[in-house]
């Protein structure tokens, strides 16, 4: 089995140039399977201007004829591991640190979703909130677990749509269960959406990431 090479910090976009992102808060984009860094880049624009976004790109190629990038495999036998999913999110924090990026705020989308909900269960203390877009929280026990259940203060946001085929349900019978005994949850079933984000969703999220804003602001 392979290891997960580190992310590319030259395919990093960055909503501001270098010299107006300090001491401002940051929110790292993480696209899904078969996407790129360009693709929640394109949010952007509808969310927040305080905070400073990095989209990255996902360190792993998927096989063909799949396009982009992926965080982990979801085919063979290394599909969904526990250890790949946590190889991805380990790299991401490994890029933060080497970007100088003490703490961050997450928001992904699919793979994205479940590889911040993996970093921040590796890394409570490192990841301020998590925005999971039609992703999940990957089963098994990580170190960060007893803290977060513990506090369960970590602002998450989780939004689905009732036409989402693309995870599996025991996977989001799953994360159902977990969310609330481990994060302060705040979330979302949106009828007729599939695996997607809708313009409802968009909207909440902003208001999640306004608060969370504010709530800094507060101290």
């Amino acid at each position: 089995m392979d290891a997960t090479p580190p992310l590319d910090d030259a395919a990093v976009r960055w909503s501001v140039p270098p010299e107006a992102r300090a001491d401002r808060p940051v929110v790292v984009l993480l696209h899904g399977y078969g996407s790129d860094e360009h693709d929640l880049f394109g949010l952007v624009p509808y969310l927040p201007p305080d905070f400073v976004y990095a989209a990255v790109r996902a360190p792993l190629t998927p096989p063909f004829p799949t396009p982009g990038y992926s965080w982990y495999p979801i085919e063979g036998l290394d599909g969904r591991s526990s250890e790949k999913v946590t190889e991805g999110a380990a790299r991401l924090l490994e890029w933060l640190d080497a970007a100088g990026i003490a703490d961050a705020g997450l928001l992904g989308f699919s793979q994205g979703g479940a590889v911040s909900l993996q970093a921040l269960r590796l890394a409570p203390d490192r990841i301020r909130f998590a925005v999971n877009l039609s992703g999940y929280v990957h089963p098994g026990p990580l170190p960060g677990d007893p803290v977060l259940a513990a506090r369960r203060d970590t602002p998450v946001f989780w939004g689905r749509g009732t036409l989402d085929e693309v995870i599996p349900e025991p996977l989001i019978a799953h994360t159902v269960q977990w969310l609330p005994e481990h994060v302060d949850l705040s979330g979302r079933v949106y009828p007729g959406m599939g695996h997607s984000v809708s313009q409802e969703e968009l909207h909440d999220v902003q208001v999640f990431l306004t608060k969370r804003l504010a709530a800094e602001a507060d101290g």
